[in-house]
């Protein structure tokens, strides 16, 4: 994997206290921080396919995509 950007992020007490909680559960700050910018910035793709948000994972091959779940942001 190449290095990307680096950028500084404030977060308010609530946020920071979440993020320490998510770090204990075993997740890593960056690849935490990283998912959420997908969610939100998934409709600036317009040409491109969306990018996984690694979110939703399943086995059965009857459950549609994990793009479906956020289709109302085409919108």
């Amino acid at each position: 994997m190449s290095r990307g950007l680096t950028t500084t992020v404030r977060l308010d007490a609530e946020d920071a206290e979440a993020l320490r909680k998510a770090r204990a559960d075993g997740q890593e700050a960056s690849e935490l921080i990283r998912r959420g910018l997908r969610i939100v910035a998934a409709r600036y793709y317009p040409k491109k396919r969306r990018p996984k948000l690694g979110l939703f994972h399943s086995v059965d091959p009857k459950l549609g995509d994990e793009s479906e779940l956020f289709g109302e942001l085409d919108k």
